[in-house]
């Protein structure tokens, strides 16, 4: 009965991350939301090629676009006279999350220059005419404990619901992919960490996160086989999935060595085929709401 059915419907949010870092990301993104199952992507609006990402997602509606803070690992929006802690001369943040991290946590005046840039992002995003669905980070830096209060009160101050935090049960993914486990137990420990800390944030602003997210433990690496067997997996609240698909570019260097593949299977049949014969439904964060 078709009640019936979506009465069991699993609502599953498909996102990209890094949207507008490159156009051979930009191109994946759209290509998987055109004739794949993605639903969703995070701008990073300091990137090379946002603004080319931007002119894109206007001319596709039903694709969902939210922030992806970046404070590691890629440019800044303010120039490097405002924030000269952060960047260098060419906006570029820390290549190490490490030291990047520690410095954020210890060092006033990072910390007085992280409030201006993180608004700055807010703002630079909201200039772009584009509805703002959500709100995470590069490698999750929004979580740092410099950040995430920043990050919520603006997420409130800009009518934004939606809060990544990185939660995944290290056990399902064990169960597919053993591969990297000593890695994936010290992520568990720190991210789990730090979503703990986040969540009284979240309920002070009345923000909101789905229960699960999936991609931690395989970033870079969510190819056909790992999403098979993921959705077969699958328990019944929302959640999402979040992957980094690319392009394949003989003359330019790729962002994610495994992005074609994590765009094939964006693309796959047989991963299409899987969610419909699950019931699982795919959605934007707005749907949540």
């Amino acid at each position: 009965m078709p009640g019936t059915l979506r009465a069991m419907s699993i609502k599953l949010i498909i996102n990209a991350d890094d949207f507008g870092v490159s156009s051979t990301v930009n191109q994946a993104v759209v290509t998987a939301h055109d004739e794949g199952i993605l639903t969703s992507c995070s701008l990073m609006v300091g990137g090379d090629a946002c603004d080319e990402a931007v002119a894109l997602a206007k001319a596709r509606p039903r694709l969902s676009v939210g922030l992806h803070l970046t404070l590691v690992c890629g440019k800044s929006v303010l120039p490097p006279t405002e924030i000269p802690h952060l960047v260098d001369g060419q906006r570029q943040f820390a290549s190490n999350p490490v030291v990047a991290g520690v410095r954020y946590f210890f060092d006033p005046r990072c910390r007085a220059e992280l409030r201006r840039e993180i608004r700055a992002q807010f703002e630079r995003f909201l200039a772009t005419g584009l509805p703002c669905s959500h709100v995470d980070g590069h490698l999750h830096f929004h979580l740092h404990p410099a950040v995430f209060p920043v990050v919520a009160a603006c997420a409130a101050a800009f009518g934004i619901r939606f809060v990544r935090l990185p939660r995944e049960r290290l056990w399902r993914n064990l169960a597919i992919r053993r591969q990297g486990w000593p890695v994936k137990v010290g992520h568990r420990l720190v991210f789990g960490w730090l979503s703990a800390l986040a969540i009284r944030h979240l309920r002070r602003h009345h923000l909101r996160a789905v229960d699960e997210v999936h991609g931690l433990y395989e970033t870079g690496r969510f190819t056909e086989d790992y999403w098979l067997a993921l959705l077969d997996r699958l328990s019944a609240a929302p959640q999402e999935v979040y992957c980094h698909p690319e392009v394949a570019s003989p003359m330019l260097p790729a962002h994610n060595a495994q992005g074609p593949a994590e765009l094939a299977a964006l693309l796959s049949p047989q991963v299409k085929a899987r969610l419909r014969q699950r019931h699982i439904q795919p959605v934007t964060y707005a749907d949540l709401s």
